[in-house]
Formats: C-alpha cells, sequence, structure tokens
C-alpha cells in the first residue's frame, strides 16, 4: 500500500528484455539508480512503487535496486516505453509511522492516459487527460483523488462526454515529480480511487441479484432500493 507522496525520483540505469540472470527470472527487468535515500532499509522482496506500479525488489544495493515487470503490468501500464536515463517516480510501500498525506494508493494501475492539454495558470500547470480505456471515466469525480504516475492528485475538472479529466499540479508538486518533464501526447499511469470500484461492484451485484438474502440487507441495498423507488415514482 502506498499514499502517493513520491519520495524521490530515480533514473532508469537498464531496461533488460530478456534478463536471464537469476534476479531477472528470465523476463523484462528494470535497474533503476539514484535511488539512495529510500534503499537505507530495503529489503528483497519489498515493494516500490516505480510510476504508480508496485513492483518487487529482486536485487539492491545502496544506490541501485532492480525489478521484473511481468507481460501484464506491461500492457496496463507506460513501463514498456521506459529507456535508459528515463526518470521515474519512486515511493515506498508505506510503513506505519508516518503521516497519510495523500490517498489509498495500491500501485495496481488500471489503464493509461495521454496527456492532450496543459495550461499554466499563475505558477501552477493544469493537465488535461484523455483515458486509453474510456470506462474508467465513470470511477473519476470533481475533488476526487486520483493517482497519475505515482502521485496522489485531486481532480478539478471532468468531462464525462469527452472522456478527460484535469488536475492542477502547484509548483512544490512539480519540482518533485516527473510530470513537469513530459509534454502533450506522452502517456501516463492511471489508478483511479479503489472505494469508487468497490462501490460500483457492490451495485452491480445488488442490482443483478448476484448477492445471497445475508448479504443483500445492507445499507447500500437500502439506499439503492430507495432511489430506485423514487424514479419509478417519477416516470
Amino acid at each position: 500500500m502506498f499514499t502517493g507522496i513520491v519520495e524521490c525520483m530515480g533514473t532508469v540505469a537498464e531496461y533488460a528484455t530478456h534478463d536471464t540472470s537469476l534476479s531477472g527470472g528470465n523476463g523484462v527487468s528494470l535497474t533503476i539508480k539514484d535511488a539512495s535515500s529510500i534503499l537505507g532499509d530495503c529489503h528483497l522482496g519489498d515493494s516500490i512503487a516505480v510510476n504508480g506500479t508496485c513492483l518487487t525488489v529482486t536485487e539492491f544495493d545502496t544506490d541501485t535496486f532492480k525489478v521484473g515487470i511481468s507481460q501484464e503490468t506491461l500492457k496496463r501500464t507506460n513501463l514498456g516505453a521506459l529507456r535508459e536515463g528515463s526518470k521515474v517516480n519512486l515511493e515506498r510501500a508505506i510503513s506505519g509511522d508516518v503521516r497519510f498525506g495523500g490517498h489509498m494508493v495500491q500501485g495496481h494501475v488500471d489503464t493509461i492516459a495521454q496527456i492532450v492539454d496543459q495550461s499554466r495558470e499563475s505558477n501552477s500547470t493544469i493537465y488535461t487527460f484523455k483515458l486509453r480505456d474510456e470506462e474508467f471515466i465513470n470511477y473519476i469525480v470533481h475533488k476526487g483523488f486520483i493517482c497519475i504516475d505515482g502521485t496522489s492528485l485531486t481532480v478539478i475538472n471532468v468531462d464525462y462526454e469527452l472522456k478527460t479529466f484535469q488536475i492542477m499540479m502547484v509548483a512544490y508538486t512539480q519540482s518533485k515529480v516527473i510530470m513537469p518533464l513530459k509534454s502533450k501526447g506522452d502517456w501516463v499511469n492511471i489508478e483511479v480511487d479503489v472505494t469508487g470500484k468497490l462501490i460500483a461492484k457492490q451495485v452491480e451485484l445488488i442490482i443483478n441479484n448476484q448477492l445471497s438474502n445475508d448479504q443483500v440487507q445492507t445499507p447500500l441495498k437500502a439506499y439503492i432500493d430507495r432511489v430506485i423507488e423514487s424514479k419509478m415514482k417519477n416516470l
């Protein structure tokens, strides 16, 4: 579990498409350097979010670490576009003694989005994104949380017809993350707020009568019944 508060920016030292080393597992691996600030308490098997993607540490030293990348992760994220020298956002899994400054981030990227516009407002930048997988727009709400390349941000506008949304990034945040290095047309990783997905799934199960009787008698079911009853009266 992560918070979306980026701890440092690392640099891709190597992107191997077929890593035959013991720590590579005969698959795609990523070695990241300039990460000494987050490796002091690192252990093999630890989770580190790389551009918001939860990955497992398979090798590390004082400044670099290696992670493997599955084919599923490559399909879901923008990690396949990384090359030697690329900058990445890094965050360790949350510990129990830190402030929860962002929001609940799983590190399970849902889809990617393209930067379609960016504009300045004083010392802040407004970014407009269009989702590759448009169905995820249903889980994005005005003033809600969203995780973009591992950064916890607040949505300032959603256009459900165009399937676009906007965030504003203040100057301080711009200096700590990789977003300002990106341009119009570039892709970013998106993780929507998991709370919305969980609620939507429960509503779907209730409406489709896929829950057992003892599971159905919930406050959510009562609320759905009231909404349906109200709508039916207005027909």
